[in-house]
This record gives structure tokens, C-alpha cells and sequence, in this order.
């Protein structure tokens, strides 16, 4: 983490020096906080310094402490470029806007949640969680809550009614992974990708997954509303042409961003209804 810090500070001091972007723009950049903050700011900060060299201005990497922090400071306009799960950008599409779609292994620009159990839990499907303790990362959660409601729903069980919830410490999957595996709850729900986070906190074999639960459209790349259209386009552009093998998306584990527009968030839209 510190290394990352001291390279993006040098890219800093380079775009400061550079004559021609004296007066450049500075913007803070977050993710919505899924993961523990040594993760996230290896995550984000090759993206901020990347996006600093290609569009003349300052990103500065930033991170808050859970969702509701993450949202609030979205729609206050203290942080004006964003990456977010589909959920928290419908929450905050009325300050912000989406510029791409994220894009990552065979989902694409779709991707879903999984439900986890003990082996020994007696729970072999979505019907024998009736009744049954559950953790989930937060109703803020696409992944880690509303991709279960929903196949929950089609399955004929009202998760909020049926079954005893409560929200991961800090809202990371990593804690609901753990809670399941030592038997603190019946089951969880988690974001399919982050199944393997917690390996190397909990015994092997200690968890199982039980269903795959309903595609959503994946993380929305957004800005502020209010941000200068050519500092929109020229994010987008650098976004749209980033290489996969290069480091910027390996550190996000994506693949690459698809150019987005809001309407692509409806499907959250009418769940949320």
C-alpha cells in the first residue's frame, strides 16, 4: 500500500509540473467499500493515477469507512467520481452519473450472488431457509443481498419476513464468509467473486455453496453530475481504452469498462420497487 501511495504521489508532482495543467481540476475518487482498505487502496489507487496522466487532472484515491458513508458522500458531492455496485448508483443517480459498466470474467457486464452454508448445516436449498439466521453484507448490497431477494422471491420466500437477518461487520463479505464458516449463522449471502476472500481466515472445507442466485447489471462507473462535460468525456475515454492485461485492471480484477447510460440501471430500478 505504501509503495502505491509513493508512486501515485510522484505522478502528482509530474502533472503539477507540467505547464500546460497548472490549473487542473482536482477530484476524488472512491469504491464503495466491499473489501478491508489495504485491498481497496491497492485497488484504486493505479486507477487514480492513470486517469490523473490521461486526463490532465488531479484523482486523488479516497475511502470511507461503509456504504452508508460511501453513499452519503456521493450525494454531497465530497467525492464526485465513483464505482459502486448497482444499488448504491440507482441510490445516487440523481447526483450522479453513469459512465461505464464494468466488465469482468464469463458474467461480463452482468454479474451475480451466491448463498453459502456449512457443510453440516442441514441446508441444502433455497427452501430450507425458513427461519434460518442469515447474514448478509448490507441491504445496501447488490451482490451480498439484493441478487438473493430477488431469486428468494421467485422462489417464494419474502427474505425480509422469512428469514432472521443481520448486516456483516463493516459491511464486508469477508465477515459474512467467516461467520458462516465458525457457525455463527445458518447461511450467507455473498457477491459469487468473493467466495475465495476469506480462504485464508477460515478452515478449508468449512463453507459450501447451496444456489446462485439472480444476475444483475455490474458496477457503475459514475461522476458527478455537475462535473465539466469534457472532463466526463475524456474519463470515459481513458476508461474504454485500458488494456486488460495492463495493471490498472488487474488491480480491480475487471477485464475492461463498457460505456454505460442510466437506463441500463432499470432493472435495479424495478426491484427496488
Amino acid at each position: 500500500m505504501r509503495k502505491a501511495m509513493k508512486i501515485f504521489s510522484l505522478i502528482l508532482i509530474l502533472i503539477c509540473c507540467n505547464s500546460g495543467i497548472v490549473n487542473a481540476e482536482e477530484y476524488k475518487l472512491s469504491m464503495l467499500p466491499r473489501y478491508f482498505p489495504e485491498k481497496l487502496t491497492a485497488m484504486i489507487t493505479p486507477l487514480a493515477a492513470y486517469l490523473s496522466l490521461e486526463t490532465g487532472n488531479i484523482i486523488k484515491p479516497v475511502l470511507t469507512d461503509n456504504f452508508t458513508n460511501y453513499q452519503a458522500d456521493l450525494q454531497q458531492g465530497k467525492i464526485r467520481i465513483g464505482y459502486e455496485n448497482p444499488l448504491v448508483y440507482v441510490n445516487v443517480s440523481d447526483t450522479h452519473e453513469v459512465l461505464a459498466t464494468a466488465v469482468k470474467g464469463k458474467g461480463g457486464d452482468k454479474f451475480w450472488g451466491i448463498i453459502i452454508t456449512r457443510p453440516d448445516s442441514g441446508i441444502t436449498q433455497i427452501a430450507d431457509l425458513k427461519g434460518k439466521k442469515i447474514m448478509i453484507v448490507s441491504k445496501a448490497s447488490a451482490g451480498g443481498f439484493m441478487s438473493q431477494k430477488l431469486t428468494l422471491k421467485q422462489n417464494g420466500l419474502d427474505v425480509d419476513r422469512d428469514c432472521l437477518l443481520s448486516e456483516a461487520a463493516e459491511n464486508r463479505q469477508e465477515n459474512v464468509i467467516i461467520s458462516v464458516s465458525i457457525g455463527d449463522v445458518d447461511a450467507g449471502f455473498i457477491r459469487e467473486s468473493a467466495l475465495h476472500k476469506a480462504d485464508e481466515f477460515i478452515m478449508p472445507g468449512s463453507i459450501k455453496t447451496i444456489a446462485e442466485t439472480a444476475w444483475l447489471p455490474n458496477w457503475a462507473f459514475s461522476v458527478d453530475r455537475y462535473m465539466a462535460q469534457e472532463h466526463k468525456e475524456a474519463i470515459l475515454a481513458a476508461l474504454l481504452k485500458l488494456s486488460s492485461d495492463g495493471r490498472v485492471l488487474q488491480a480491480m480484477g475487471l477485464t475492461g469498462f463498457k460505456a454505460a447510460t442510466d437506463s441500463d440501471y432499470d432493472v435495479m430500478r424495478r426491484l427496488i420497487e
